[in-house]
């Protein structure tokens, strides 16, 4: 049985970090994946992913850092999502992730002309999808960025948009999905983000104690990770 790839790029800070765990913990454990199954592959730290016949699925996490920042690992990780795209790898990207794949696959990345989007949002499904089968037209969401994917790769069809920004959820390819929301965050550590953060987002006229006033759980979004390796990456290996 093949593994589960999780492309490791980055952390919240450190004592967010000690408190929660690190963003691939969080998708680990979204994803319902236990140690056995997965590698977790640090390409923030310099480390590579094996060829993408030796995983069953890659997920790729959110970052403190910025697509545009054309980091020299992250330029790395985009080709290795291109060569993953064209062997047929089933693939979940999520906020720097859903980013970076956008960017491998031919779309733009820049800043959200709309601003910084925080707090727990509402989704607006506007296409039927195997991922939202089953689910309400609109749900809750978590959401915590500030850059966004302005062109659509070609061929990417959006699913789900917010108020804020209207590429939260894109189908990217055949078995290719990312969103620009956080599945794997929970009320607990995005209400400590807020309090670590309510001097910074006050220079930007957001009022943190509201927001997290405001959050609330986010059962239908926490489900897509499983639901994407249930439809696309059961436990057995990719065909040769």
């Amino acid at each position: 049985m093949l593994p589960v790839l999780i492309l490791h790029t980055g952390d919240p800070n450190p004592s967010l970090t000690q408190r929660f765990g690190g963003y691939a913990a969080f998708m680990q454990a979204a994803a319902g994946l236990d140690d056995a199954d997965v590698r977790i592959v640090a390409v923030h730290l310099g480390e590579r992913p094996d060829a993408p016949r030796h995983y069953r699925a890659a997920l790729i996490t959110g970052s403190p850092a910025n697509v545009t920042d054309r980091a020299p690992w992250g330029e790395d990780t985009a080709q290795w999502l291109r060569q993953a795209a064209q062997e047929g790898l089933p693939m979940f990207g999520i906020c720097y992730g859903h980013q970076l794949l956008a960017h491998a696959l031919g779309g733009r990345v820049d800043y959200n002309p709309a601003g910084r989007e925080i707090g727990t949002r509402q989704l607006e499904c506007v296409a039927d999808d195997p991922l939202l089968e089953g689910l309400p037209r609109a749900f809750p969401v978590q959401t915590m960025h500030e850059q966004t994917v302005v062109d659509l790769p070609p061929g990417a069809q959006v699913l789900a948009r917010s108020a804020m920004d209207g590429r939260q959820l894109l189908r990217l390819g055949p078995n290719i999905v990312s969103t620009q929301f956080h599945p794997e965050f929970a009320v607990d550590f995005m209400r400590e983000h807020l309090r670590q953060y309510a001097d910074l987002y006050a220079g930007e006229q957001i009022d943190a104690g509201a927001v997290a006033d405001d959050l609330r759980p986010t059962p239908e979004s926490a489900s897509l990770l499983r639901r994407f390796l249930h439809i696309y990456a059961a436990r057995e290996p990719l065909a040769a």
